[in-house]
């Protein structure tokens, strides 16, 4: 496998720059440990908070470096969660889709280094203000939620502003990245590693139904959709400005763009959304991948994800240095 050092394997004290993504209900223990052990960082998605199941994933983890990653809007309704998942030491815990500043003291001192995931420029001067140890430029390609940015240009936008600023953060790109490719993209954007989702939640290790994982394979970026309409369905009140890529499929299909609709009869649709979620259902509830999908052709395992990344951008990068 080929090497590539930056700044933020000396920050994270890991081999290659590569972290997966905290997906709500998709990676756990398993997945983070994985790939943790492959030479990235791995980290457990902390969701919407339950505490019983970030036990149990951390469980499954244990003695393997890993890390969480909140969403931030809800973790300010049950901060204790914080608190439970620092005494398992965390390698590093993300902030992302809200303020940082209320938990940045408490991460700093239980010695993990805080990740904020922005999606605008006004995010990255909030991650900058808080001191962020790494910062993470989403674009608007990933999977699940996000906003509206596309990677090509945020990514050196941010990597601008931080250098500007004179700030320590390390820069890590997300976004549409699933290989080599756009491993060694982002290097040359500026970030200095990457977040990486779907390609993640296409790993067996992944807590994805097999039907799921059948509809990833079979489908392009351009199956894919930036929605609010599973938002409204599971009745998660989500801020402005963020929505959901998700698969176009028969649900996504029959209510976006009838958004009013759905409203009005989430007493009757809510239950039906979750019970195919709960049954692996990919036609009638959400399934959470971003434009990434087209360029993923196999269910492989984490540990081989990391290596082939890793291999194809260090080749690619040698080639360029070959000139």
């Amino acid at each position: 496998m080929g090497q590539i050092s930056s700044r933020v394997t000396e920050r994270l004290g890991i081999a290659h720059p590569i972290i997966s993504a905290p997906m709500a209900f998709a990676a756990g223990g398993a997945l983070a440990a994985a790939v943790s052990r492959a030479g990235g960082l791995g980290l457990i998605g902390g969701g919407y908070g339950d505490d019983t199941w970030l036990e149990d994933q951390f469980q499954l983890a244990a003695g393997v470096p890993v890390g969480v990653g909140f969403i931030t809007w809800s973790l300010r309704k049950s901060p204790s969660l914080l608190t439970a998942v620092l005494r398992h030491r965390p390698r590093a815990v993300m902030l992302s889709f809200g303020d940082p500043r209320p938990f940045a003291d408490e991460i700093r001192a239980a010695g993990a280094a805080l990740i904020c995931q922005c999606q605008n420029v006004d995010h990255v001067w909030d991650a900058i203000d808080v001191g962020a140890d790494i910062i993470v430029a989403q674009g608007t390609e990933a999977g699940g939620h996000g906003s509206s940015r596309g990677t090509l240009t945020f990514v050196p936008e941010a990597a601008d502003l931080i250098r500007e600023q004179d700030s320590p953060s390390v820069l890590v790109a997300a976004g549409g990245i699933a290989d080599g490719r756009g491993l060694a993209a982002a290097l040359m954007l500026g970030a200095e590693g990457v977040l990486v989702g779907t390609r993640f939640w296409a790993a067996r290790e992944a807590l994805v139904p097999s039907r799921h994982h059948d509809a990833i394979l079979a489908a392009g970026g351009d199956e894919t959709i930036r929605t609010s309409v599973v938002d409204i369905a599971r009745q998660i009140p989500w801020p402005v400005g963020f929505s959901a890529r998700v698969l176009r499929n028969a649900f996504v299909q029959r209510w976006h763009g009838r958004e009013d609709q759905l409203r009005q009869n989430v007493a009757t649709e809510g239950p039906r959304y979750r019970e195919a979620f709960a049954a692996g259902d990919p036609d009638e509830t959400g399934v959470w991948f971003g434009e990434a999908a087209g360029l993923i052709r196999e269910v492989k395992s984490a540990g081989a994800i990391v290596e082939e990344m890793v291999q194809q951008a260090a080749e690619l990068l040698n080639r360029r240095g070959d000139g």
